[in-house]
């Protein structure tokens, strides 16, 4: 984007909130949410959060992870892990079960060990487990018995919530009408959103300017144009 004078951004930190009071309930994850909310009482004490990219699944596994003192790791660390450690845990919660990838022989000994010890066992993935590539078929056996909880991409009244949330979280002051009207332009994924917010945000400082309309118009037109 050109036309005005810039001033270099600062890569300043920004941690989004994954507190559960700051979790956006809407018909796409109202299913999700009640599921985590009713542990400990899961089926087989495991429960299995699919959805796509950004809508919602690692808020709704750190606010389990909290509740259960759980033991968080990313599926794709699993290769290098210890099952036998993991599984000395009371609950544990295995984030892009899906990327599990040469790890899936420790996945499957992990499960073995936590049916033994009781332990409680969430995993989050972007789809279903014979999506996923998976080698072994006592894992796709076991994995097809775990209670399945799936999240949609949000409506356009959660994409305004999260929006609104999006720039809260970077501290940014956005008008309604701002932000509504790039509701309407955006996929219909968090995601997009995430997307939009970061570069709004990195435009906004830039400029030394707050997010407005013609900004966001502004970088559409440019999206639309390839860059």
């Amino acid at each position: 984007m050109t036309g005005e004078p810039r001033q270099l951004p600062l890569d300043l930190p920004h941690e989004p909130s994954f507190a559960r009071e700051d979790f956006l309930s809407a018909p796409a994850n109202a299913q999700a949410l009640r599921a985590i909310d009713a542990w400990p009482d899961w089926a087989g004490r495991m429960l299995l959060l699919i959805g796509p990219a950004g809508s919602g699944k690692s808020h709704l596994g750190a606010i389990w992870a909290r509740a259960a003192q759980a033991v968080t790791i990313e599926a794709e660390a699993l290769l290098e892990a210890s099952p036998a450690e993991l599984a000395r845990s009371k609950a544990l919660l295995i984030e892009n079960a899906d990327r599990v990838g040469a790890g899936e022989a420790n996945l499957f000994h992990l499960f073995n060990l936590a049916r033994e010890s009781g332990a409680y066992l969430l995993l989050t993935a972007r789809g279903a487990p014979d999506n996923w590539g998976l080698e072994k078929p006592d894992l796709r056996s076991r994995l097809r018995l775990a209670p399945v909880v799936a999240l949609g991409e949000p409506d356009a009244e959660l994409a305004r919530a999260v929006l609104f949330k999006l720039f809260s979280d970077r501290q940014l002051a956005v008008e309604p009408a701002v932000i509504a009207y790039i509701a309407l332009r955006i996929d219909r994924s968090l995601g997009a959103a995430r997307a939009i917010v970061e570069a709004l945000d990195r435009e906004a400082l830039a400029r030394g300017k707050a997010v407005t309309r013609s900004m966001a118009a502004l970088m559409f037109k440019d999206a639309e144009d390839g860059g």
